[in-house]
């Protein structure tokens, strides 16, 4: 599905919305206020005999290409961002494909729960053509019940305060849509992917919790689709992202006009916050279910 043109071409305008975010993009190792590319490996995922060996390894490559990074916050809680025509990306792959044969842009955008509705939205595209009945295929021509229960992600403290890791665990692993409140914006060449952190209360424990401590914590988040059968084994990566020490007066303030916007319903939490919180840390953590595991507990 990437458009075909020169190696150069594609480089241009894929460099053009790395630079144009809010945020840089940046050197992995050297991302402070930045975002970046961690290597694949940083993340474990079912091999090919996990079924009978319950035995992960590391992930190796992305299917998808790292595209661009948007930190962005608005009055109200930001959807549907790519079909939307003010969107940079967007304009970008519209001005620079404008005959079509445009790229498939994949979008995974995490609504925090937050009072000034920050999102981090992480953009990528594909480096091949999607192969007919692969699960990347049956992923994006499937209904939502069936992208509920497939799309996974994995989050990695890179470095945090001890309270931060011991809410999350060393590896967290959940299946999305299980969960959290996913929307999906699904067109000819997209797939957005509007996850609403703050449909669950644990999970709106653990964002509040690390957003105190954003400027000082380096995070690594990377999205896949489980594998659920032997012939759908090993795991592979769609992409993933880095953040570190994260300003939150460095998100580019959008206009309710100017993108789509859902309003938001989060009301302050309620005290079973901090129950819920140190459910989190005195708890175990599962794969199967709604919170996370640990690469340790399998």
């Amino acid at each position: 599905m990437m458009a075909g043109s020169e190696d150069q071409t594609k480089s241009e305008w894929i460099d053009r919305i790395r630079s144009e975010g809010a945020i840089p993009f940046l050197d992995p190792n050297k991302c402070s206020n930045g975002w970046a590319s961690p290597p694949g490996d940083a993340f474990v995922v079912r091999g090919p005999e996990y079924f009978t060996t319950k035995v992960k390894i590391p992930a190796g490559d992305y299917l998808l290409k790292p595209l661009g990074f948007d930190w962005i916050t608005s009055s109200t809680k930001i959807g549907e961002i790519l079909k939307n025509p003010n969107s940079r990306v967007r304009k970008v792959i519209e001005n620079e494909f404008p005959n079509g044969d445009r790229p498939f842009v994949w979008a995974f955008n995490l609504q925090l729960p937050t009072k000034d509705n920050y999102s981090a939205v992480a953009y990528f595209t594909n480096k091949e053509p999607i192969v007919e009945g692969s699960l990347m295929d049956r992923f994006l021509k499937g209904d939502d019940a069936f992208r509920n229960s497939r799309l996974k992600l994995i989050a990695n403290i890179v470095n945090g305060p001890w309270i931060v890791r011991k809410a999350v665990g060393e590896q967290a692993i959940c299946i999305i849509g299980r969960a959290l409140s996913c929307k999906y914006c699904v067109t000819e060449n997209i797939m957005e992917v509007d996850i609403d952190i703050g449909s669950s209360m644990v999970a709106s424990a653990i964002v509040h919790l690390a957003f105190g401590y954003v400027t000082t914590m380096t995070v690594d988040l990377a999205f896949l689709i489980e594998g659920q059968t032997e012939s759908e084994l090993p795991e592979k990566l769609l992409g993933a992202f880095r953040f570190s020490n994260l300003d939150p007066a460095s998100a580019r303030s959008i206009e309710p006009s100017s993108i789509s916007t859902t309003a938001s319903l989060q009301k302050s939490l309620p005290t079973r916050w901090w129950n819920s919180l140190g459910q989190i840390l005195h708890s175990g953590s599962q794969e199967d279910g709604s919170t996370s595991d640990s690469q340790n507990s399998k």
